[in-house]
């Protein structure tokens, strides 16, 4: 069977999805680790510790759960530890507003957030209740937090680097380049629709491309002829993601010729404007290539 379609696996997504993700997944940089504390370094050292409950008040204890060093109130590490957290907790807005993509989510109302909910919700299903954060390095106004986590792919224990600048009395997590950041500052809260939608475009293109070759793997086994949609998500030949426009944000039909010879696959927007703008075919002809083409047409579906 065709496994569903994740945005996690995905290498098309350059939003902050997976600029945030890439920390919980193993994505971003990291070295492998036996699981002892990395040593601080450099202009200002930070001592790495395991934090001794006896000599800790009730607040210092709660902070510092989960972790194999101390980590001091508002530090780089306290930062990283609050991130977390409110992405465990699904309060994506106050999370990334602790990164520099914070222009793009001041300006968000509440319902704005909500179409995102969906998006942001993968995120926190990643995400340990306390983050093991085992090593933090400071120099001058820039900052290296390491966290310990399992790389999902091979099992094995790796320590991955965030990377956070002082602002006033602040730390801020860089889950941005500085590309990403100017574009934030300029789109400001349509920055993350504008990234979605991209998202969905490229997603939409290999979702027909999954189409047109569980079709022609159909075709073969049964006499040359096509099908409809819900037959090739039910032979798992297609993912279900295809029949439902939740996580894809995305409608797909199949439109079948009187004798299954041909078929047109389509792809369309489920809310214009919001989670995509382009309309996608697929057009399948007895005596032609499959041909993919796609056109803004106001969200209505491209049967011609």
């Amino acid at each position: 069977m065709i496994e569903s379609t994740t945005r996690l696996d995905s290498k098309v997504l350059l939003t902050v999805l997976f600029l945030v993700s890439g920390l919980v997944s193993g994505c971003g940089s990291s070295v492998e680790n036996s699981g002892r504390p990395t040593e601080a370094a450099n202009d200002s050292k930070t001592a790495v510790k395991a934090p001794s409950e006896d000599k800790l008040s009730a607040a210092d204890v709660e902070r510092n759960k989960g972790a194999m060093i101390t980590i001091a109130e508002n530090s780089p590490a306290d930062t990283v530890r609050v991130f977390y957290k409110r992405l465990h907790q699904k309060n994506f807005r106050d999370a990334i507003t602790l990164t520099n993509l914070k222009p793009a989510i001041q300006g968000l109302n509440d319902s704005e957030m909500k179409d995102l909910g969906v998006d942001f919700a993968f995120l926190a299903k990643s995400v340990p209740e306390n983050m093991p954060i085992n090593g933090e390095i400071v120099t001058g106004n820039t900052a290296t937090v390491t966290v310990q986590m399992t790389n999902e792919e091979t099992g094995k224990p790796e320590v991955q680097q965030i990377k956070l600048r002082r602002e006033g009395d602040s730390w801020v997590i860089l889950v941005a380049d500085a590309d990403g950041e100017r574009m934030a500052r300029k789109e400001g809260k349509n920055y993350f629709f504008a990234l979605r939608m991209d998202v969905h475009h490229q997603e939409a293109k290999a979702m027909l491309d999954r189409i047109g070759k569980a079709q022609m793997i159909y075709s073969m086994k049964y006499g040359g002829r096509f099908t409809d949609l819900k037959t090739l998500i039910d032979k798992g030949f297609v993912p279900e993601d295809a029949g439902n426009s939740v996580s894809t944000g995305y409608n797909y039909e199949i439109l079948l010729a009187s004798n299954n010879s041909t078929y047109t696959a389509l792809a369309t927007p489920a809310a214009y404007g919001k989670t995509g703008k382009l309309s996608f075919s697929l057009k399948i002809t007895s005596d032609a290539q499959p041909q993919l083409i796609s056109k803004d047409v106001s969200g209505k579906p491209l049967r011609n």
